[in-house]
């Protein structure tokens, strides 16, 4: 049985323009579900091609913006889900480039939820059978929520890809994590870069940052940095205060140059401060998330945007067809 008979892909309209790009890599066409609004802000979607039997996966990213609510979108992700078990799917597996509250995961404060927890019961209460989601905040946070099967994608390798052919012969590097949180995340692209680079060796260094009711403190830069390229790597954007800090902290140090890497850019409209005199160098993002169209202006400056797509397109296929899926995890 071919993958085309044997599988379907859906896309709710909010993320229809990243489900085509994955039908496209993957060779299938894209089934467009019926959505409909009515009073009250209440609304319906269901599949219109028949599901029975067959393996489905759903793509929607879980941001929000003008368009709806991060809450909204959740909302029609399950009841969607739902619709397709009543309806006979065989197995339903939701391909989430951006998770919405990945990043409240454990308590901070006293009687603080944990709602990443949350969100995972609910996805697994309608009949979720899998989920694969690009670069979770915290990855092991996820596992431990999920007790379906949850696949981590990894945007690593899109980055190492970009970096590595302007960075041969350059001067020295450093790759650094805006705050120590991050480390570990750095220090994996780092590895991964220098293996790109045919074993060259790259510096690491990191912000002691500190953020509490939404207020950052800290302003300390650990590593050397002076006279080298700096590598800023990140999960996400959203004001883009964090990482203005850190560049404005590499910078007094004496960095060379300053780019940024970053997985998620549900820009607000802070980010805008990165594209200023005082922003860095370059700041590339994946698709995971819509650009805010206020931001499209910067895609031919400082702002570069790879596609996943092609990413989720290739999970799905080794799901279907056999094969590891540890490489596109960065679990090998």
């Amino acid at each position: 049985m071919s993958l085309e008979d044997s599988t379907v892909l859906f896309a709710p309209a909010s993320s229809a323009a990243f489900g085509q790009r994955v039908a496209a890599a993957l060779g299938v066409p894209m089934s467009v579900p019926e959505e409909r609004e009515f009073d009250g802000g209440e609304h319906k979607i269901r599949p219109r091609a028949s599901v029975r039997g067959r393996s489905v996966y759903i793509v929607q990213c879980l941001h929000g913006d003008a368009q709806g609510s991060a809450n909204d979108r959740l909302c029609r992700l399950l009841f969607f889900v739902g619709a397709l078990k009543d309806a006979g799917a065989r197995c339903v597996t939701l391909c989430i480039p951006y998770l919405a509250y990945a990043r409240k995961d454990q308590r901070t404060k006293a009687r603080d939820p944990t709602t990443t927890r949350y969100v995972a019961q609910l996805i697994e209460a309608v009949g979720t059978d899998r989920i694969m989601i690009l670069e979770a905040h915290n990855r092991a946070a996820i596992d431990n929520a999920f007790r379906i099967e949850s696949l981590h994608l990894e945007a690593t390798p899109y980055f190492v890809r970009h970096f590595a052919p302007v960075m041969e012969g350059a001067p020295d590097c450093v790759v650094a994590s805006p705050d120590i949180g991050g480390v570990k995340r750095a220090r994996h692209f780092k590895e991964s870069l220098e293996q790109g680079l045919r074993g060259k060796s790259l510096g690491v260094a990191f912000m002691d940052k500190k953020r509490s009711a939404g207020i950052l403190s800290g302003d300390t830069l650990v590593g050397e940095v002076s006279g080298k390229q700096v590598i800023i790597i990140d999960d996400l954007i959203s004001s883009g205060n964090t990482i203005q800090r850190t560049v404005a902290a590499c910078r007094a140090a004496g960095a060379r140059r300053v780019d940024v890497a970053v997985s998620h850019c549900p820009f607000s409209s802070e980010a805008h401060q990165l594209f200023g005199s005082s922003g860095p160098d370059s700041v590339l993002v994946t698709d995971s998330v819509p650009l805010d169209p206020t931001f499209s202006g910067y895609l031919n400056g400082s702002l570069r945007m790879v596609s996943v797509a092609p990413l989720f397109a290739e999970a799905i296929r080794r799901l279907e067809l056999g094969g590891s899926l540890s490489e596109l995890a960065g679990l090998e």
